[in-house]
């Protein structure tokens, strides 16, 4: 299978499964979050709101930082985009796992961002801040364009989190 080949060096294995072990386990668990929130607000496969508000609800020191710097109350935050990506028409109880499958385009793009990110700056782990980086600065942002709407540009957001992850400890 010429998949194979190319799973080498990509966040999923050959039958589609996320490579957990190239996350850190604050991603980890910022991915595993975006999966409860994907259930919670009723949507049969994970999109980049809900990765964005995984990261929120696991909320580690870097993007607490982003938050800071931003003047966000994260939960309410958290809340807000909960309520904007509801559905009410949704499975409550879908099922949802980490596979290619149940992930939308935006969000495994938004993976390999992540890990090409991490391989840029010498990690052999996509960090938090790796995720969040990369889910502000894709192109056509939904996340990005949300703020957006309040003024607050995808530039302003992405400057915050980078200096957020300069100014933390370095996540091994």
């Amino acid at each position: 299978m010429a998949e194979s080949d190319e799973s080498i060096n990509d966040v999923f294995q050959p039958g589609g499964r996320l490579r957990t072990d190239l996350l850190s386990d604050t991603a980890a668990k910022a991915v595993d979050e975006s999966i409860r929130m994907a259930r919670e607000t009723r949507w049969d496969s994970v999109r980049s709101p809900h990765v964005f508000m995984g990261l929120l609800a696991a909320c580690d020191p870097g993007v607490c930082d982003w938050g800071k710097r931003l003047g966000a109350d994260l939960p309410k935050l958290l809340g807000q985009f909960q309520e904007l990506f509801h559905q009410d028409e949704g499975e409550a109880e879908g099922i949802l796992v980490l596979n290619r499958e149940f992930l939308s385009d935006n969000v495994i793009r938004l993976l390999r961002d992540s890990y090409n990110r991490a391989a840029q700056n010498q990690r052999t782990q996509i960090t938090s801040m790796d995720l969040l980086i990369s889910l502000l600065t894709a192109p056509n942002s939904i996340v990005a364009e949300c703020f957006e709407r309040i003024g607050v540009t995808a530039a302003k957001l992405t400057e915050l989190a980078v200096m957020a992850e300069q100014s933390g400890p370095e996540e091994i």
